[in-house]
Formats: C-alpha cells, sequence, structure tokens
C-alpha cells in the first residue's frame, strides 16, 4: 500500500488536533480560564492552552498552563515540520510567547517560570513544571532560529540549578513558595525528586556547554538507576502514590524516555537497558486496545474508569524510540496499538463544537447521574500530536 494513502486518517487526525489546540482550546484574552485558574496568578493569560473540558457541564479549567503549554508548542513544532504547515509555527509562537511572559525577569528568581501546579491559590511554583514547560523553547528556538525562546529555557534551568537542586542527593526540591522565596516540605509528592523530564539539562548543556547541566542530569540519572522499581518505573516517587500501589501513567514516559539522552551523551548500555525497560513497563500497561489507565499497580491491574489517553500517546512514542534503537518489532506494533487507541478517542462529530478535534483524556466513574462521563485534557490531543508526527517523520505504513 501507498504509505502517503495509508497515512491520510493520521494526518487528517494530525489536522484537526492542531486546530482545536490552536482554536479552540488557545486563550486569547487576559481573563484567567476557569474557577482554579482565577486562583494561578499568572503575569499574562494570553496564548495559554485551556487545559480541561467537562463535557456535562460545558465548562474550562485550568490545571497547570505553563509545562502544558510549553509541551503544546514541541507539539505543534513537531506537527509543523512533520507535515509542511509552517503557519502551525506561526502558532506555536503565538503560544511561547505565553511562556516568555510568565518568566521573572530580574531579581534573586529571575529565569523562573511560573509553573503553578497542585495548589492554586498558594502560589507554589513547581520544579518539574519549570522542566517540562523548557523542551518546546528548545525545540521552537531550533526550528525558527529565534534564539529568545532557547535563551528563555536556559534561564530557567539556570534558576533550577541554583534553586532547586539539591547536588548531596542528586534530587531536585519541588515546591516553591515564591513569596517566601523557600520550598515548602511535609508535602509527600513535592519531596526530593529525581527529575529528568525531557532531558532538558543535556539539551541545554549540549546549547551552552555549560558542564553543570550535564552534571545535574547525570546524578540525576544515577538516582534513577538505583531507586528503579519496578522494572522501568518509580513507584516510590510521586506523582505515583507508594501508599495506595499505583502508577501514574506518564512517569515512565517522563524518567525512562530521557534515559536514551543519557546513553547517548555517556555510551553507557546501563542507561539504554533502563530506557528499553521503560518501553517494556508500556507495552505491559497497554489494554488489549492500546489504552491505558490512568491508576495501574506493580501487577498491571487496574481501575476500571479514567483511562488516560495522554499516557497512550507517551507510551507510543517510546515504544517507537524502543523499535528504532532495539529493532524489536513487539515496540513498533505496540506503538501503533496505543495510536490507534488515539485515533478511536477523538471526535470528530461531536454536537459540542468544543469537543470536535480534541482526543479525549478519560471517562470518568459513574456519579449517579446520566451526565456525559467525557472530561477532555488538553494533554491527551498534545501527547497524541507528538506521537504522531515521530510516526510520520519515520515514513511508516498506518492501518486503522
Amino acid at each position: 500500500m501507498d504509505s502517503a494513502k495509508s497515512d491520510a486518517p493520521l494526518r487528517e487526525a494530525v489536522a484537526a488536533a492542531v486546530g482545536w489546540l490552536t482554536g479552540t482550546a488557545a486563550n486569547r484574552t487576559e481573563t484567567p480560564v476557569g474557577k482554579r485558574g482565577a486562583k494561578l496568578r499568572l503575569k499574562s493569560w494570553v496564548g495559554a492552552i485551556r487545559g480541561e473540558y467537562r463535557a456535562a457541564t460545558k465548562e474550562w479549567d485550568s490545571f497547570c498552563p505553563v509545562w502544558h503549554t510549553g509541551q503544546a508548542v514541541k507539539a505543534l513544532v513537531a506537527a509543523s515540520e512533520t507535515l509542511g504547515r509552517p503557519e502551525w509555527l506561526e502558532r506555536a509562537v503565538f503560544h511561547a510567547e505565553f511562556l516568555l511572559a510568565n518568566q521573572i525577569a530580574d531579581g534573586p528568581d529571575a529565569g523562573m517560570l511560573l509553573g503553578f501546579e497542585d495548589h492554586p491559590g498558594k502560589d507554589y511554583v513547581n520544579t518539574s513544571a519549570v522542566l517540562e514547560s523548557l523542551d518546546g523553547l528548545f525545540e521552537l528556538s531550533r526550528a525558527t532560529g529565534d534564539e529568545r525562546f532557547a535563551d528563555a529555557a536556559v534561564r530557567a534551568l539556570r534558576w533550577v540549578k541554583r534553586t532547586a537542586w539539591l547536588p548531596e542527593r542528586g534530587l531536585f526540591d519541588d515546591l516553591y513558595d515564591i513569596h517566601q522565596r523557600c520550598f515548602v516540605h511535609g508535602i509527600q509528592a513535592a519531596q526530593g525528586r529525581p527529575l529528568l523530564d525531557d532531558a532538558v539539562f543535556l539539551t541545554g548543556w549540549q546549547l551552552t556547554g555549560d558542564a553543570g547541566f550535564r552534571e545535574v542530569a547525570l546524578r540525576t540519572a544515577e538516582m534513577l538507576v538505583r531507586d528503579e522499581f519496578p522494572a522501568g518505573n518509580w513507584l516510590n516517587y510521586g506523582p505515583c502514590s507508594r501508599d495506595e500501589g499505583v502508577l501514574h501513567p506518564r512517569h515512565a514516559y517522563w524518567w525512562g524516555n530521557p534515559m536514551l539522552e543519557v546513553y547517548e551523551a555517556t555510551g553507557e548500555e546501563r542507561f539504554r537497558e533502563l530506557f528499553l525497560r521503560s518501553a517494556c513497563w508500556y507495552l505491559r500497561a497497554l489494554r488489549l486496545d492500546g489504552g491505558l489507565f490512568r491508576d495501574t499497580s506493580p501487577a498491571f491491574n487496574t481501575t476500571s474508569f479514567g483511562h488516560a489517553a495522554s499516557g497512550s500517546a507517551s507510551a507510543a512514542v517510546m515504544l517507537l524510540r524502543a523499535w528504532r534503537a532495539s529493532g524489536e518489532r513487539e515496540f513498533l506494533e505496540g506503538a501503533r496499538r496505543a495510536l490507534r487507541f488515539c485515533l478511536s478517542m477523538q471526535f470528530t462529530r461531536a454536537g459540542d463544537p468544543a469537543l470536535n478535534g480534541a482526543i479525549l483524556e478519560k471517562v470518568l466513574p459513574p456519579d449517579g447521574s446520566d451526565a456525559s462521563p467525557y472530561h477532555v485534557r488538553d494533554l491527551g490531543t498534545i501527547f497524541f500530536l507528538q506521537a504522531a508526527a515521530l510516526w510520520l517523520r519515520l515514513s511508516l505504513p498506518f492501518k486503522l
């Protein structure tokens, strides 16, 4: 079969998803998005991605617009370059300006991005949210030649390194009170975590030659090797729940996926092996139809509701990279299955115009009413775009 013809449904789905992300979900005013968003004291809301939409109430809200928008920028760059759509790159610039507008310009916290996430109204910045915002800026700078975006990302890395990095432990503090200028302790998910997200410290090192960035990345990777449990994942760190015995659907992606970059930077096979174990975790966590649940136990038991399409899409990215790294066809078939699931979750003829083009993130458990259980998160669409762009970039035939 001609690959262009077999890829057509996937390309159409990408175009529809970009349309939803940069149209329906794009915030174009300074009005905060939703009740939760009103408690996030951002400097600007223009260009933010509206992150949460409940079909039952037709209401929008926000979770962490900074890192979600950063990942959206990354997705738009990939989609633009893969499908040859330069206008999507212009939209990526519009959304990246939101990140720059929410970066502290000077003073002791210069470089910090306002990555408010878990505690609306408390003005706590999550270190992880800052780091997860940056790869989109690096990619956009590369694609456009505009150094402002890479410079902003490097400044954010410097803030994280001097403020949140705990070199004696190889971990990061992760909940920063911007008024008291100190980290909040006593909250399990915020305590010392080995944040390797998107290998951004290695990217910073490659761009600047700052050996300190490389040292942070490698020391973090060492902690992840030490603390791996179960195989390919990290139950003992938030946002996984050690007490409940459940793993977060994107946890192995954030910390396992960058191990391939660590391997490339060091040549040490043990990092590549850990990357492949994380990919194998996704192979086992995927359901028969390619779905993945938000709560998955180390024994791969799951809840009955609350699937996470963003987890399936993250799995597709990792499995495609694992296939390229190993040649094992099982990884390729797993990636195909995960992408098919994401496609089956896309709204193509919804009566509610706010849904069309979006990837449904999850189905909520019954609440006793007959209200729609559909809950859309921007992350389902964002990570689908990243996964689909990678598949298309590899020129692989795709069959629904």
